[in-house]
């Protein structure tokens, strides 16, 4: 197992770690008696596990030890940590007066990428292998996304988490659209070579 690996199914382990914390301190914030200690052990956890997806990949190309297991497990670490930290901060409040994400927002990130894996399973079954080409807006809405979570968690600014989470679902669902459209035009594409 190269190293590169070993950080990221260590980051694998953190994450619910991370989401049994991010858990109770809710559950104290909802018991009137908010456990800080627990807000920040969440979020040093948080933290680490997202920072780990640089290290991975800078050790990764320092080492020159890229594998196809790690090709698997980085992408799948970045998205279970988001969506364990979007279902986690839509189901308990981090703070007074719904200082929390709104369930249908957690709904339609989840769904966006459910819908993507759909896309992707259905052109790797008709055609084998599929295309992927990352675009500045899947950038955007991981960026938009993160920046989401860090302002309910780190409750520093004063101003509801609802105007970040307007902003990041009108980027969130612009991506979903620019990725559909790629989807069917390699869709298109498998289909026009089959005739």
């Amino acid at each position: 197992m190269t190293l590169a690996n070993l950080i990221t199914i260590i980051r694998l382990i953190f994450i619910p770690i991370y989401g049994t914390l991010a858990w109770q301190y809710g559950e104290s914030v909802l018991a009137g008696n908010p456990v800080e200690s627990l807000r920040w052990w969440a979020l040093c956890f948080f933290i680490l596990t997202a920072a780990g997806d640089a290290l991975d990949g800078y050790v990764a190309r320092r080492t020159n030890s890229p594998t196809r297991l790690g090709a698997i497990l980085d992408p799948l670490a970045d998205k279970v940590l988001m969506l364990v930290a979007l279902v986690v901060l839509s189901q308990v409040p981090w703070g007074e007066h719904g200082w929390q994400l709104p369930v249908w927002f957690a709904s339609m990130v989840v769904l966006r990428d459910i819908s993507m894996g759909i896309g992707i399973a259905m052109i790797l079954k008709l055609n084998g292998s599929v295309a992927i080409h990352t675009h500045w807006i899947g950038k955007v809405c991981t960026i938009a996304q993160m920046f989401t979570l860090g302002w309910v968690m780190l409750k520093v600014v004063p101003f509801s988490p609802i105007y970040p989470v307007l902003l990041t679902a009108a980027i969130t669902l612009f991506s979903a659209h620019h990725y559909t459209i790629e989807s069917i035009k390699q869709l298109h594409s498998i289909r026009h070579r089959g005739t």
